[in-house]
């Protein structure tokens, strides 16, 4: 088989496609979680916490840097060495989001899943030549 046709087989599969589909959907999932993050939770927490940009805070760990300084100004002094945990945090509440909202998603088509098998097939009313054939195979067993 050759390279192409092998190859075009394999790019038109419904798993590829459904693939595609997916990580497409996913992207766009992932910025209304990092929209969500910034823009809804952050200001929460950094309103509890004191600090509104998140991705400045840092500790200074060798050197010396002056106070209320920014992270990447922090960074560029010579001989400090700085230990920035804002932007982790940031990240480590959007990952935890965005695995909530997956659970919930997967949860909620789960339940769904087993609805559908739950619920009990409906009988199928026979056709008047299905019911004709059953009548004469009765009738054919009772002599």
């Amino acid at each position: 088989m050759g390279f192409v046709k092998e190859f075009k087989e394999f790019a038109v599969k419904g798993s590829v496609m459904d693939l595609a589909v997916g990580v497409i959907i996913g992207g766009a999932f992932g910025k209304i979680i990092d929209s969500a993050v910034k823009d809804l939770i952050m200001p929460l927490i950094s309103a509890v916490i004191g600090s509104v940009d998140f991705s400045n805070l840092y500790v200074v760990l060798k050197g010396t840097v002056a106070a209320n300084l920014p992270l990447e100004e922090a960074r560029k002094v010579p001989e400090a060495v700085v230990f920035a945990y804002g932007n982790f945090i940031s990240v480590g509440i959007n990952f935890l989001l965005l695995a909530m909202a997956v659970f919930l998603l997967v949860k909620g088509i789960n339940s769904l899943k087993r609805k559908e098998e739950a619920a009990p097939a409906v009988p199928v009313a026979p056709t008047p030549g299905e019911a004709l054939l059953t009548e004469i195979r009765d009738l054919l067993k009772n002599k």
